[in-house]
């Protein structure tokens, strides 16, 4: 029997953890209780009551033992474009196309088995299926990702993803002429009532908050600077679709199909910045715009941005 671990850090402050829990995760509240009760869940290092509170920034460890599921991933020799590397985190590059960790449909050539192959060992922080992966960029959306070596530096740059320190920018091109030159999403996302592969604003969804920038406008075409303040699934795609400027090439949430010379959607995670885990120095990395993107730009008439 595998144990899959799930790390969380709280956002909000909460009176009780189980509650925080049954909200949090896809598990019921009696489930979280039985794991509390079993010693499989622990807040700050520490093993925990069913009723201790929950403060901003707590760490919080769940232990779920997987009675069967998918084996775990074998590494694979598949390129990948390393932009920096140390002892304790690397950040890749992830090209459009490519799954960032197994799950069932997409068992092999995902990033974690070319991490696997590339690095050897990483965090196990986010379990068998997903080692090393701090935070993700969906299948069909290039650019920069953090992935951890060890649990400390894991647990180090999660807390900095859920408080909003370290910090991710997006090129996206748009359909439509936005109003203003700059502006703020902010609307809870959540699981599609009907859809439940698709994410929608929701009134019961958890705040979701993305800021934009127009960079240059083409009339009927706008690229954007988009910065994320929180990190929902999809969250770019969907508060674009949802102010009805989506994002050129997202077949899911809107837009005709691509055109322009895109393959699949216009949006590439070209900055990233935050704290290295050991030594406190602020990093920041850039990743240039992939050929398809920079084509589209050529042929609405527009110049590629300075990173």
């Amino acid at each position: 029997m595998t144990t899959e671990t799930i790390l969380l850090i709280a956002e909000t402050d909460a009176p009780r953890i189980d509650a925080f829990l049954a909200e949090n995760t896809a598990f019921t509240r009696s489930k979280i209780q039985g794991l509390i009760k079993g010693g499989a869940v622990e807040k700050n290092g520490k093993p925990c009551k069913a009723n201790a509170e929950v403060r901003i920034g707590d760490a919080i460890r769940l232990s779920v033992p997987q009675e069967s599921g998918e084996p775990a991933p074998e590494p694979e020799d598949i390129p990948l474009d390393v932009v920096y590397e140390d002892a304790d985190l690397a950040v890749i590059n992830k090209p459009k196309g490519m799954v960032v960790h197994p799950a069932p449909g997409n068992s092999s050539g995902t990033l974690v088995n070319a991490l696997l192959y590339r690095f050897g060992a990483l965090s196990g922080t986010g379990g068998e299926a997903r080692p090393g992966i701090v935070h993700r960029i969906d299948k069909m959306t290039s650019g920069l990702l953090v992935v951890a070596k060890n649990d400390a530096a894991h647990e180090a740059l999660a807390k900095q993803f859920a408080l909003h320190t370290a910090h991710r920018e997006y090129l996206c091109l748009v359909h439509g002429n936005l109003k203003e030159d700059e502006g703020t999403v902010d609307a809870p996302i959540g699981r599609h009532k009907t859809d439940r592969k698709r994410m929608a604003v929701t009134e019961d969804g958890r705040r979701a908050v993305t800021h934009w920038r127009v960079l240059q406008r083409f009339g009927t075409e706008t690229l954007l600077d988009v910065r994320l303040e929180t990190g929902r699934t999809h969250q770019i795609r969907v508060h674009m679709a949802y102010i009805k400027h989506p994002i050129l090439g997202d077949e899911v949430y809107g837009s005709p199909a691509p055109k322009l010379g895109l393959d699949g959607q216009a949006l590439h995670g070209y900055r990233l910045t935050f704290v290295h885990p050991r030594n406190g120095e602020t990093m920041t990395f850039t990743a240039p715009l992939p050929d398809d993107f920079k084509t589209a730009l050529r042929r609405l008439g527009g110049t590629e941005p300075e990173l």
